[in-house]
């Protein structure tokens, strides 16, 4: 599954981009709040990025596994749905966005059960 070994590498050149950019650019612009919002999105995306390689490889070991596909997948919606709405809050400061999190963390969760299930049926 190189599909999934791409995304996780794109995402985590992405996570260490964006925390330089927090440190670097945002620090002084932000408040401490939202710099640390901004934190907690870099942190769970590089951590779901080192998932996305893992299922990539892991894949590799497991022939069409609809499983692993599904827990990838979902992976990467909550990368986008969890980073990508701490990101917006922390720029913004539109607390509306805080509600798409949490849907986010769901995926991350159903995310790493399918691997779990994915793991003691087919390794």
């Amino acid at each position: 599954m190189k599909t999934f070994i791409i995304i996780g590498a794109i995402n985590a050149f992405l996570s260490v981009a964006l925390g330089a950019f927090g440190a670097h650019g945002l620090e002084g612009k932000l408040e401490p709040k939202y710099l640390e919002i901004w934190k907690t999105g870099v942190n769970y995306q590089m951590f779901h990025a080192l998932g996305l390689l893992a299922i990539g490889i892991i894949a590799g070991n497991i022939q069409g596994s609809s499983l692993m596909s599904w827990s990838g997948w979902l992976m990467f919606i909550g990368i986008i749905l969890f980073s990508g709405s701490l990101y917006i809050l922390s720029l913004t400061k539109v607390g509306i966005l805080g509600a798409i999190t949490p849907l986010g963390g769901v995926a991350f969760l159903v995310a790493w059960v399918l691997l779990i299930v994915a793991a003691v049926k087919h390794l």
